[in-house]
């Protein structure tokens, strides 16, 4: 009796949690964004200068994508997944900070724009027109500024109520929108 009534209890806790959208969550306070992407060493560095790709972990365990390759996707509409934010949503309270850690191989911006579209690198866009906020790339003071290198963050704070959307204006499918209540 005991184990029905427990798979009775396990059964109604999956339904009910399978009914609740994920945007459903409450704020929370301080809240955290990772940034992660699959940057292969050997073929980022050869084009891009050494130690722009410092993915030793993956690249040891060749689960790396090839610069080639991320351009070849994007290219054809499917950029890499293995290139995020998460989550792709955060609620978080007005007076709440924002931490964005880079926890991949290579450098990406955490840039806020009105509305999200493509970056300054025009071959990672899949056809949509750079963003004005992404536009002159890294001479654009208001892009450097939101640049978080590989193993380190960026603090967020004096977000104001409303919906806030983010973008890496490098790799511009790795959005995030920061919900402020």
């Amino acid at each position: 009796m005991r184990t029905r009534f427990g798979l009775i209890l396990l059964t109604g806790a999956f339904a009910l949690g399978a009914s609740m959208p994920v945007s459903a969550q409450p704020p929370q306070g301080d809240a955290q964004i990772v940034a992660i992407d699959d940057c292969d060493p050997t073929t980022f560095n050869a084009a891009l200068g050494p130690n722009f790709c410092l993915n030793v972990a993956l690249g040891a365990l060749g689960q790396t994508v090839a610069l080639s390759d991320l351009f070849s996707q994007a290219a054809a509409g499917t950029p890499n997944a293995g290139w995020d934010f998460a989550p792709d949503t955060v609620t978080i309270n007005k007076d709440s900070s924002l931490s964005v850690v880079n926890e991949g191989g290579e450098p990406h911006t955490f840039t806020e724009v009105k509305q999200f579209g493509g970056g300054f690198i025009p071959g990672l866009n899949d056809g949509q027109a750079t963003v004005p906020e992404c536009a002159n790339g890294f001479s654009n003071p208001q892009v450097a500024l939101t640049r978080v290198l590989q193993g380190s963050q960026r603090q967020i704070n004096g977000l104001s109520k409303g919906t806030h959307l983010f973008e890496c204006c490098i790799h511009p499918w790795m959005r995030t929108q920061v919900i402020v209540k």
